[in-house]
């Protein structure tokens, strides 16, 4: 597999993370649809939409940047890429036991989405999904990744760690906002309890799934 192709495959796993996050009702939009009907204005939906976008960017650089440090320690590249792995599927296989909504998120006004947003992605493991992903972008067409300076390494996996997180929370509230548009202008509020959908079990699930690939990937690396 060329490195093209490695790269665009990982490309657009983020912009498939970001549209599966976003249609997530557990990542806001029902929020989004609350706004603008309770001040009966669109543009309070998009306002929230935004907050939403904000908190979730802030949230998965926030998560990603550290590992993106780490990789300038070349000689425990593979340790980190398996420890990250590890913690991922850690995460996924605590969410499936421990289904329970954080409480922390019920204590945060409905006004501080922004906060509202970042805390339920970081409560989520929103954001280490998308790790083994980043990591693998980090290091795709990397020639002799071995020779180079940290900082320049450091430089370009700053850049892409701000890259993927804008791309994946782009993806997030363009799909999420479909549906919260089309929730507030078409379909109503009914929509929402009548067709609610839970997809907790699944997002545990796509943790251990995006772990162990990450960890599979290794070998073929």
């Amino acid at each position: 597999m060329s490195e093209w192709t490695t790269a665009g495959s990982l490309w657009l796993a983020v912009i498939a993370s970001g549209i599966y996050h976003g249609v997530n009702p557990g990542m806001g939009w029902p929020l989004a649809v609350s706004a603008g009907l309770l001040d009966r204005r669109a543009s309070e939906l998009f306002r929230a939409l935004g907050l939403l976008a904000m908190g979730h960017f802030v949230a998965m650089i926030g998560i990603l940047l550290p590992f993106g440090a780490m990789l300038t320690l070349i000689v425990w590249e593979r340790q980190i890429r398996i420890a990250a792995g590890l913690i991922v599927i850690a995460a996924g296989i605590y969410l499936l036991i421990n289904r329970r909504h954080p409480r922390v998120l019920a204590r945060i006004p409905p006004a501080q989405l922004a906060l509202w947003s970042f805390a339920a992605a970081i409560a989520h493991g929103a954001g280490l999904m998308l790790v083994p992903i980043y990591l693998g972008l980090c290091l795709a067409g990397e020639p002799d990744v071995g020779h180079q300076a940290a900082a320049t390494l450091m430089t370009g996996n700053l850049i892409t760690a701000t890259a993927v997180s804008v791309v994946h929370a782009a993806a997030m509230i363009v799909s999420g906002g479909v549906i919260a548009i089309a929730v507030y202008r078409w379909l109503g509020p009914k929509f929402i309890s009548q067709s609610w959908f839970n997809l907790d079990i699944v997002w545990a699930a796509s943790l251990i799934l995006v772990g162990g690939i990450g960890i599979a990937s290794l070998g073929f690396a």
